[in-house]
């Protein structure tokens, strides 16, 4: 006798899931968008090296992110549709949002200057990074079981501290931490060439090859604390207490570790992870608590409209004010400028200080596509990568 088919059900959709990724998508648009470059208020800075300021916490918190989303999508899969498949959709989407990163680092170029876009273009990237780690840590989560993935976590960890601590860079002689000395640094450069790498260095990349090492740790660390979430075997008090717990756990390891591996964003260290991953996990614990538990929503749909869309929203604003800085606009004093700069320097810089007109720039523009994103989610319009 035929066994009846197995139903694919969609899975469970947490409200706070997406309210969590809508507030840290809107606040990486808020920090990436000043009106201005040269008037910051400090916390909207990443911090100079050492150290973690709220905008270096918007990154992990997105791969993160990305990590839980992993486990409630793939969990009711991987042990009904073949591996295989799974992987190779995960592939299609991963070469998909590397491919945009890649496009936002050759526009407008790559319609002026092709050949010398190609040539100078930055290879690594916000979208790539989150591309790559999507990738390994959905074929780590397909393929493994969660002890695995507890261990692929450590030694991602600790392996890297081993290679940033004790190993010689070439041509320096020792181990460093420094910017432009560091074994990450040299590997980027010798890999990837200076001419490849983040413009406003040229030796060094945020984004670079060794430290997307630990950026995986950070996915990671999502997908494990995704799977707790979803555990059907647990009571919700158990499930938020243990997250609590592990969140403050980690924060407080993040913090020792800080002591001789100290925490910084650029070379993404182990104890960066760690801080970064457990605040995001006390975030999390706190906002599935109050919304899919308590039940309490109100005020949730703004972040919701930026947490269903979120690629979409982060590539086109990206995309829109270099589109519209080509759009040239005479000024009052004969000049020209892009059509964003006139904007600014007409309804802003002429009725707030400096660094409130920057603010009031980016708060704007968040504004703006709440109302577009906010229209796409009541038409049901949810673009997926």
């Amino acid at each position: 006798m035929a066994k009846p088919p197995i139903l694919q059900t969609s899975p469970p959709r947490l409200l706070s899931l997406d309210v969590f990724r809508g507030l840290t998508v809107a606040a990486m648009i808020l920090v990436n968008n000043p009106g201005s470059w040269s008037h910051i208020y400090d916390p909207l800075q990443h911090a100079e090296w050492h150290g973690c300021t709220p905008t270096d916490l918007i990154f992990p918190f997105f791969l993160f992110i990305v990590g839980v989303s992993i486990s409630f999508a793939l969990g009711s899969k991987k042990d009904h549709v073949k591996h295989s498949t799974l992987i190779v959709t995960a592939l299609k989407r991963a070469l998909i949002l590397f491919g945009l990163g890649l496009f936002l680092s050759l526009f407008p170029r790559v319609f002026t200057e092709p050949l010398e876009a190609l040539k100078t273009v930055r290879i690594p990237g916000v979208l790539q990074r989150i591309a790559v780690v999507f990738f390994v840590a959905a074929v780590i989560f397909i393929k493994t079981t969660g002890k695995t993935q507890l261990r692929i976590f450590i030694v991602l960890l600790v392996g890297y501290w081993i290679l940033m601590t004790f190993i010689p860079v070439p041509g320096v002689g020792y181990a460093n931490l420094e910017k432009e000395t560091n074994l990450g640094a040299w590997l980027d450069r010798t890999i990837l060439t200076e001419a490849h790498l983040w413009r406003s260095a040229r030796t060094w990349d945020p984004e670079g090859i060794l430290s997307t090492m630990p950026a995986i740790a950070t996915g990671l660390f999502g997908v494990l604390i995704g799977s707790w979430l979803k555990r059907k075997d647990k009571p919700d008090a158990e499930k938020i207490s243990w997250m609590f717990s592990i969140g403050l756990i980690s924060v407080i390891l993040g913090l020792i570790w800080d002591l001789f591996f100290p925490i910084n964003k650029a070379l993404w260290t182990s104890s960066f992870v760690l801080y970064t991953g457990g605040l995001a996990t006390l975030g999390l614990a706190l906002s599935y608590w109050i919304i899919d538990v308590q039940g309490y929503r109100k005020g949730t749909t703004p972040f919701v409209v930026y947490g269903v869309n979120a690629i979409t929203v982060f590539f086109l604003s990206g995309l829109i004010p270099r589109i519209l800085n080509m759009i040239q606009v005479e000024m009052p004093d004969g000049s020209s400028a892009g059509s964003r700069e006139w904007m600014y320097q007409t309804f802003f810089t002429p009725y707030f200080s400096p660094v409130n007109a920057s603010l009031a720039g980016a708060v704007t523009f968040i504004l703006i596509w709440l109302v577009i994103l906010w229209w796409m989610y009541n038409k049901k319009i949810i673009i997926k990568v």
